[in-house]
């Protein structure tokens, strides 16, 4: 379980520190989701997930240059125990045999998380830098999802076929 983060009391720079981790997290599990669907043969939706990790790492470097700004050689005092799963999916969203479809709609998911995270922190922050960070953070996960929603428009139909449905059960050895 994360250690609570008290948005009251939180300063500017333990915020970008907390939403630089935010986007480090969702890269580091778009990129495992990525190699997963590598091993397992489905390119469309491997790709999918390696344009999110670019996404996140885009964005983290962006947040990462202005607290590089703000607070030149600042110690850290957010610490990656302090969140879990805020942007990134959860580990048991990948399947075996995941569409392009499917993934994107992890993806969304994703996006409308992240947007309740901060909407939800907003009533308690206090400070007002946190608080233009945080409504900043949080109008960039709609745009997130409107790309991923312009994304899925481009993909041909869903098939009706599962290919879970065709995959085998593990045995032992």
């Amino acid at each position: 379980m994360p250690a609570p983060i008290d948005f009251a009391t939180l300063d500017l720079l333990d915020a970008l520190d907390l939403a630089i981790l935010i986007e480090d997290e969702a890269r580091e599990r778009y990129e495992e989701f990525a190699d997963q669907m590598q091993t397992h043969h489905t390119p469309d939706a491997e790709q999918f997930f390696r344009v999110m990790a670019v996404n996140e790492t885009k964005h983290g470097t962006e947040l990462e240059e202005r607290r590089n700004r703000l607070f030149p050689g600042a110690p850290r005092r957010v610490t990656r125990d302090m969140l879990w799963d805020v942007e990134a999916p959860g580990f048991e969203k990948a399947e075996a045999f995941m569409s392009a479809h499917q993934a994107m709609r992890v993806a969304m998911e994703c996006e409308v998380k992240a947007h309740g995270y901060f909407a939800a922190a907003l009533v308690h922050v206090k400070d007002a830098d946190v608080k233009a960070l945080f409504e900043e953070l949080r109008d960039e996960e709609v745009e997130h999802q409107e790309l991923v929603q312009a994304a899925m428009a481009k993909l041909p139909p869903e098939s009706d076929v599962d290919p879970n449905d065709f995959a085998d059960e593990p045995v032992g050895q």
